[in-house]
């Protein structure tokens, strides 16, 4: 299975804005509850239960993926009554929030249909959306993206399809800083699948 990704990165984040993300993600057709139970899911990232389930209400999940109890959250989002994938909400450096989309587990038409949604979804928020990183088909999974992103210092060995970053990250980074890049605002964007965002 491909470890395709979408991460993108938040400023301020709040229940308030786990609930407007779940909202704005169901509006296209990625929806945060089992199509046939009507529950959500929420999915252990721990080491010692890795990938082990448990059924939430909405509200338990909106209260959870707000991070205010939490450093991290995981849970699914189901695409119609198709396949589904695992959605991680993560506190980072600097007090900005990651949300990382595996799109890697869907099948090629589906995995677009989400990048396509997810791109619209972080469009909507791109006020306190710092950046975003889309990796189809996995090649940069080992990248440090919270360096990339957040502080403009980590290393890229390979490139992914686009990077989003602000602009004084742009700059401060030093392979990025010599790169061309489509200004998509408020953001500068990098790679190979730029023009299909």
């Amino acid at each position: 299975m491909s470890a395709g990704f979408f991460h993108s990165y938040h400023l301020g984040w709040t229940r308030l804005d786990a609930a407007t993300l779940l909202g704005d993600l169901e509006e296209e057709g990625l929806r945060p509850v089992h199509p046939v139970t009507g529950r959500s899911v929420l999915v252990s990232l721990d080491h010692f239960s890795s990938g082990a389930r448990s059924p939430v209400t909405r509200e338990q999940l909106l209260s959870l993926s707000g991070l205010q109890r939490l450093q991290r959250v995981g849970f699914r989002l189901w695409m119609d009554e198709g396949p589904d994938l695992l959605v991680r909400i993560r506190r980072a450096r600097g007090g900005v929030v990651a949300v990382e989309f595996s799109v890697g587990e869907l099948p090629p038409v589906e995995r677009e249909r989400a990048v396509s949604a997810v791109r619209r979804t972080v469009g909507r928020a791109c006020v306190l959306c710092i950046g975003f990183v889309v990796d189809r088909s996995g090649v940069t999974a080992g990248t440090d993206w919270d360096g990339v992103v957040i502080e403009g210092s980590a290393p890229l060995d390979c490139w992914p399809d686009a990077i989003a970053v602000r602009a004084e990250i742009a700059y401060r980074h030093p392979q990025l800083t010599v790169m061309d890049a489509t200004t998509i605002s408020p953001w500068k964007v990098f790679g190979s699948a730029v023009p299909s965002l």
